[in-house]
C-alpha cells in the first residue's frame, strides 16, 4: 500500500527534504522515509502539501494535464473589483501562458486561519481582503501572478485543498497519514513536530 501524507507547511519552509543551510525543510517536520512532495509550494506560501512514495500517484496529483482542483486562500492588497474577479474566472494572459478558467470569489477571513510568523506587512491606508480561488493547474507562482495581473498583489497565500484532501484539523507544521489514494478521511500518524 502506498504511503500518503498530508502536511500543513508553515511560511518559510522549503518544500524539499534535502538540507539547505539556515532554512527549514520538510525533513525538519516529517520523519517519514521515502516520500516526496506531489507538487510544491514556494517558501513564502503556506498550507497543504501532499506527499507520497507512489511515483504514479505523485504524477497524477502534480501534473496539470490531470486537472486536479486546488483551492487557495489569498490575502490581497486592496479589495478586488467585479472586473478583477471576472478576469480571474475567465483566465489571464500572463505572457508566458494563458491561465485556465478558475473559480474566484471574495471571501471573509477564514475562521480556521492561524497566525503567520512573521505577520504580513500592514499598510495604514490600504485595506486587505481575502480571495478564495480554485484552479485546475498549478504553475510556478501562478496565484501570485494572477492576482498581481489584476492589480491586487497577494500578501499571504495558503493552499487549502488538493483534490479531495484538505487542511481540516491540521495545524500549521503538523502532518498526518491519509487513508489511501483519493480518500479525504485522515488517520493519525504522529504528533506535531518536535
Amino acid at each position: 500500500m502506498s504511503k500518503l501524507v498530508l502536511f500543513n507547511k508553515p511560511y518559510g519552509v522549503l518544500c524539499q527534504f534535502s538540507p539547505s543551510p539556515g532554512r527549514r525543510t520538510l525533513k525538519d517536520f516529517i520523519p517519514v522515509p521515502d516520500i516526496y512532495a506531489a507538487g510544491r509550494l514556494d517558501a513564502d506560501s503556506e498550507g497543504l502539501v501532499v506527499l507520497t512514495d507512489d511515483g504514479a500517484l505523485q504524477h497524477r496529483i502534480s501534473d496539470p494535464r490531470h486537472k486536479l482542483a486546488k483551492t487557495y486562500w489569498a490575502q490581497v492588497e486592496g479589495v478586488p473589483t467585479a472586473e478583477a474577479l471576472a478576469l480571474l474566472a475567465k483566465g489571464i494572459d500572463l505572457g508566458d501562458f494563458l491561465t485556465r478558467p478558475a473559480m474566484a470569489e471574495l471571501a471573509a477571513e477564514p475562521a480556521w486561519l492561524w497566525p503567520r510568523d512573521p505577520p504580513i506587512r500592514q499598510r495604514k491606508n490600504i485595506p486587505t481582503s481575502w480571495l478564495k480561488l480554485t484552479l485546475s493547474e498549478g504553475k510556478n507562482r501562478q496565484v501570485r501572478r494572477m492576482t498581481a495581473a489584476t492589480g491586487f498583489p497577494t500578501l499571504r497565500l495558503i493552499r487549502y485543498s488538493v483534490g479531495t484532501w484538505d487542511l481540516t484539523g491540521l495545524a500549521t507544521g503538523d502532518y498526518r497519514a491519509a487513508d489511501g489514494p483519493l480518500s479525504a478521511k485522515p488517520v493519525p500518524v504522529r504528533p506535531k513536530h518536535p
